[in-house]
């Protein structure tokens, strides 16, 4: 790693994010100076930086003698003058393009000529800032992520004016962090926040619009998308107040609706519910900056249910595929009988050898034993005939996206199935009211929407139509819940809960891309990184294949009518062009 010509950081303001890049500097062995607008506020900066690294001790990230040689190397001032010595400033405060370009024009008289003038800004044009001073061409964009000491990466952003040896110079800086720079170009929101906050405005908007709890929308996204905190928790962790101004800046910028807050945001921001900060934002707290929730009066599910009355002891899985294969699995594994029905024999014969190589696996791992292996078996009848299905209560279609297809498999169903019995059907985007439609007891048919593979993944929807009961949902639930999954409720709307809020954000990042704003690698590295994603937009594409994103946001576009939802041509053309991702050898990336 070539030798970083930075000796001294200036860090102004040393809230939460001041504190934290004052803090991964010193740590690295720089000088630091903080400047605040008074000495009580510089006090309260001390102690951010203090009670940060008295955790990363405890925790056994640095021994003392880290910590005291780190807070030796930082000095706080509430005198901007101080920072004339600086060889880097980088600028932390509200983000509010007029307070950022005041600082900027009043450091542009301190700084000695060879000084590098940083934004931390998330959303705000950077050259609007530059050209606040009289060196446009040595201001740049060093945006951290929160908590700045434990995320690692910073995207670093070049405007028209960004000369190469300043974009150096503050790459070697950042990699001498132990940081990932991800270099991108000046547009709100740069890569992370373009693709994050629009997801996250729709998540505000489903529970505004009463589509699902939070407790639901968040936990959907956990246990389904594998995001390590739900949409509104982030949205709190962030702060509303901040949330909402990136949303503005964006929506400024690129004046399309999806960036426009949700009025809800108003709403809360001007209730003071900021979020944890405040002890109150989408979720209550038990006090200001507490991680911990409390119960509230929007706590608990917005569908009260009656209690279990249908004891299910056999389900029936229509379809032998990959998920189909899942299910089965699953049902005999929480000890329930299963019969599967496929088309031809050999279609069983696959879902046999599927389910007999995953628990292989399990029993060579320890997770099962091989006793408990031959029960599970045992507990599955195989049938080509679909009346094998008249002794299920539950009976779970797992069959292909063809909204004909289904219609009449549900016709055929509601003949041969026992008059209690509940049909489901494992759609992921199609309207589940229309195979209700399709038989004598539309009170008892909804969307039971697992995840793939089933046998791993604990999210389930429990998709609600018009006409599904109470009952059906609370004895669909109970059954559910003894597979050891976790269901959440939704209303019957193309894409449920997760597929309507990660297709979009999958969508745009092809949208990203063909802009040529930044590559493939770029995009998925600042969404893992950026926002602990267990995957990048694009890896998570080929491997759900892109023919499936493209007809998933097909779905959504059909009921919503979005342009957001529109799938990217470049999707189309990859389509077209065989490109289908994992399964085919090539999609995003070559395999």
């Amino acid at each position: 790693m070539a030798e970083s010509k930075i000796q001294t950081v200036g860090v102004l303001g040393c809230g939460t994010m001041g504190a934290g890049i004052s803090e991964v500097s010193a740590r690295a062995g720089y000088k630091v100076i903080f400047k605040e607008v008074d000495e009580a506020r510089v006090e309260a900066g001390y102690e951010r930086i203090r009670h940060s690294l008295s955790r990363a001790e405890s925790s056994g990230k640095i021994e003392r003698k880290d910590l005291e040689e780190t807070l030796a190397r930082i000095q706080g001032t509430s005198n901007v003058k101080d920072l004339a010595d600086a060889d880097l400033v980088i600028e932390a405060i509200p983000e509010k393009l007029e307070i950022k370009r005041a600082a900027f024009s009043q450091l542009e008289g301190i700084l000695k000529p060879e000084a590098i003038l940083a934004t931390n800004t998330s959303s705000l044009p950077v050259i609007e800032l530059g050209v606040a001073t009289n060196r446009p061409q040595r201001v740049v964009g060093i945006h951290f992520f929160n908590p700045a000491p434990v995320m690692e990466l910073v995207e670093l952003v070049k405007t028209v004016t960004s000369t190469p040896e300043v974009l150096e110079t503050a790459r070697i800086f950042v990699e001498s962090l132990g940081k990932t720079p991800v270099v991108c170009r000046d547009r709100a929101g740069f890569i992370a926040n373009l693709l994050l906050f629009p997801y996250l405005n729709e998540a505000v908007k489903l529970l505004e619009g009463g589509f699902a709890t939070r407790e639901d929308i968040d936990a959907a996204m956990r246990f389904g998308a594998g995001h390590p905190i739900g949409p509104l928790a982030l949205l709190d962790l962030v702060g509303l107040d901040s949330c909402a101004e990136i949303l503005e800046s964006l929506y400024r910028q690129f004046e399309e609706p999806r960036f426009a807050p949700s009025p809800m945001f108003r709403h809360l921001v001007s209730a003071g519910y900021l979020g944890r900060k405040t002890g109150r934002g989408f979720y209550t707290y038990e006090e200001p900056d507490s991680p911990s929730t409390v119960d509230d009066d929007r706590s608990g599910r917005v569908i009260q249910l009656p209690e279990p009355e249908m004891e299910v002891t056999t389900v029936g899985v229509v379809g032998t595929g990959t998920m189909g294969a899942g299910l089965v699995e699953v049902a005999a594994k929480s000890g329930l009988n299963a019969v599967c029905w496929g088309r031809s024999q050999e279609s069983l014969d696959r879902a046999k050898k599927s389910i007999e190589k995953s628990t292989s696996k399990a029993v060579e791992r320890g997770k099962m034993t091989d006793e408990e292996k031959a029960q599970l078996l045992d507990r599955i009848t195989w049938s080509t005939d679909l009346g094998a299905l008249g002794s299920c209560q539950l009976i779970l279609e797992s069959v292909a996206e063809d909204i004909e297809l289904k219609k009449t498999l549900f016709t055929d169903l509601d003949k041969i199935a026992p008059a209690e019995a509940i049909l489901a059907s494992g759609t992921s985007s199609l309207p589940v009211v229309e195979m209700a439609a399709a038989t004598s007891r539309p009170e008892k048919v909804l969307g039971v929407h697992f995840f793939n593979p089933a046998n791993l993944m604990r999210l389930v929807e429990l998709v609600r139509t018009v006409a599904t009961s109470g009952q059906t949902l609370a004895d669909v639930k109970a059954v559910i819940e003894k597979m050891g999954k976790h269901p959440v409720f939704c209303e019957d709307r193309a894409g449920f809960i997760v597929n309507r809020l990660l297709f979009p954000y999958l969508n745009d990042a092809v949208k990203t891309l063909d802009s040529g704003y930044a590559s493939a690698v770029e995009i998925d590295t600042a969404m893992k990184l950026g926002c602990r994603h267990p995957m990048g937009p694009f890896e998570l594409i080929d491997l759900v294949g892109l023919d499936v994103t493209y007809e998933i946001l097909r779905s959504l576009h059909a009921e919503f009518r979005e342009p957001e939802f529109r799938p990217a041509p470049l999707l189309e053309y990859l389509v077209k062009a065989g490109n289908l991702g994992r399964k085919s050898g090539r999609g995003f990336y070559p395999y």
